[in-house]
């Protein structure tokens, strides 16, 4: 009966010392003291000894799959090729052959290949890429995700999007639709999908890191450096590919990486489709794209700024100047004005008022929201072209002129940013004539006659007519950049 005793109060003992130290060592127990709250998602105890982190979980319900199948068998891989000339080429002796003969000088040049990516946009072949892929090229090859192969043409470009648009001649195509860029919210998942390394179709996924991003690559004062930021894997041979939503329509194209080495390192740059998709309208119903511009000049705003303009939060951009003949002179708008919202879109940078404006034409109206003198008012603004007139321009066909004995066409907007002019007309097809007697062949580019600048078949015609003599004279260049002036008779 003893023995029992003992052994049922050594037993109770025991339990007692188990019980205590669990109680000691829990980290149940231990979550009951008091703690400190981090920021980053971790709770620590007093002591120092015990962590319990807190991560969310990637969404499962986010599925790819789709959108990925839908996407690569519109993204096609091109292959450009382009001859460039050595600097042997540009001397004297080489741009004097060109003006006696009519003919480039070809010794000393090289064929150079490059790569990129585009997307298929209607079921005929119209397809998108960058500027900046096909530019200068010769020969354009692009090449389906089912190995097709088929030889493209540039329809137009627009070095001020870095968007251009080619065709190939094809039907029954798979083609992208395009999605509100507009619509696109930060953290939201995305696909890019192009042709890296000059491998064959490749998706990644990331998030949208950040909107309206200004990485000044454009380099003209016209331009709308405006990009969707992701942390999708871009690299070489991406430029021109696609940035759908999960839901597959197109968002963006892809364009360019912050990178350091030339290969990925965390971040890549899309033009937004609603740029994208108004310049490939622009070009397929004119001809080229339509810039349209509100006519101030503005400053990014700053503390002292809000100050001045009587703001309480620092918003919107700062109207520097309103410059004469614009639009928003006419509509009454005054330095230190501050616009707050362009259609009932808030603008807080030069980009994001450089991407609202640039999805409208020259004509259209546009509703601003303004802050002056600590109040409130909206004003009505018509956009105008860079001339200050709310006309398009059409991109004209090919004209010939007798007097001059060639056919013309005007200058793309890529080949007016090369030859530093902001108008020409090109020799497309010279004939017997005036032109071809003083040694001038194809491309060379006429920008005045009789001191009057020629831009289109009206000009040209005016400037001949308007000789009160018989004695032309005409002012040009070759495309390597020698300038000659000349004169003949009627």
């Amino acid at each position: 009966m003893k023995s029992g005793m003992k052994s049922f109060v050594l037993g109770i003992a025991g339990g007692l010392a188990v019980l205590a130290l669990y109680l000691i060592f829990s980290p149940e127990v231990k979550q009951q003291n008091p703690v400190n709250q981090n920021t980053n998602g971790l709770t620590q105890t007093q002591d120092m000894r015990i962590f319990n982190t807190r991560f969310a979980a990637p969404p499962q319900e986010a599925s790819f799959i789709e959108a990925a199948e839908n996407t690569v068998n519109a993204v096609v891989h091109i292959r450009t090729e382009m001859t460039q000339r050595s600097r042997s080429y540009d001397d004297f002796y080489g741009s004097l052959r060109e003006f006696l003969y009519g003919n480039p000088f070809h010794g000393g040049s090289r064929s150079v290949v490059g790569f990129g990516s585009g997307v298929v946009l209607s079921a005929d072949g119209y397809i998108v890429t960058n500027n900046h892929v096909v530019e200068g090229a010769d020969d354009i090859e692009v090449t389906f995700n089912d190995k097709r192969k088929l030889k493209a043409t540039i329809v137009g470009t627009d070095p001020g999007t870095d968007i251009a648009l080619i065709k190939v001649e094809a039907n029954g195509l798979p083609f992208l639709v395009f999605g509100n860029s507009d619509d696109v919210k930060i953290g939201e998942w995305v696909l890019a999908v192009g042709n890296p390394f000059n491998l064959t179709s490749t998706v990644t996924a990331g998030i949208v890191s950040a909107k309206a991003r200004n990485i000044n690559i454009l380099g003209n004062r016209s331009s709308v450096d405006s990009f969707i930021q992701t942390d999708a894997v871009v690299n070489r041979g991406n430029s021109g590919g696609a940035l759908v939503n999960t839901a597959g329509e197109l968002i963006g194209i892809n364009a360019a990486i912050a990178s350091q080495t030339g290969v990925y390192e965390g971040y890549s740059f899309a033009i937004p489709g609603n740029i994208a998709k108004k310049v490939v309208d622009d070009i397929i119903r004119f001809g080229e794209p339509q810039r349209a511009f509100l006519g101030v000049e503005i400053r990014e705003m700053d503390e002292d700024l809000a100050k001045e303009a009587g703001e309480s939060d620092i918003k919107g951009v700062y109207v520097a100047r309103v410059t004469d003949n614009g639009g928003a002179k006419e509509a009454g708008m005054r330095s230190g004005d501050v616009i707050l919202a362009l259609d009932n879109k808030p603008v807080n940078s030069l980009s994001q008022l450089l991407e609202a404006v640039g999805q409208h034409r020259p004509g259209e109206t546009v509703e601003l929201q303004l802050l002056r003198n600590g109040k409130q008012l909206t004003k009505e603004v018509t956009l105008r072209n860079q001339d200050g007139t709310v006309q398009v321009v059409k991109r004209e066909d090919s004209f010939y002129n007798a007097d001059l004995g060639a056919n013309f066409e005007r200058l793309r907007e890529d080949e007016k940013n090369e030859l530093g002019l902001t108008y020409g007309l090109k020799v497309t097809g010279v004939k017997d004539g005036v032109l071809r007697r003083g040694g001038i062949g194809d491309g060379f580019i006429i920008f005045q006659i009789n001191g009057k600048k020629v831009d289109n078949k009206s000009d040209l015609e005016q400037a001949m007519n308007g000789s009160g003599n018989k004695a032309i004279r005409v002012q040009g260049m070759y495309p390597n950049g020698m300038k000659i002036s000349f004169e003949f008779l009627k």
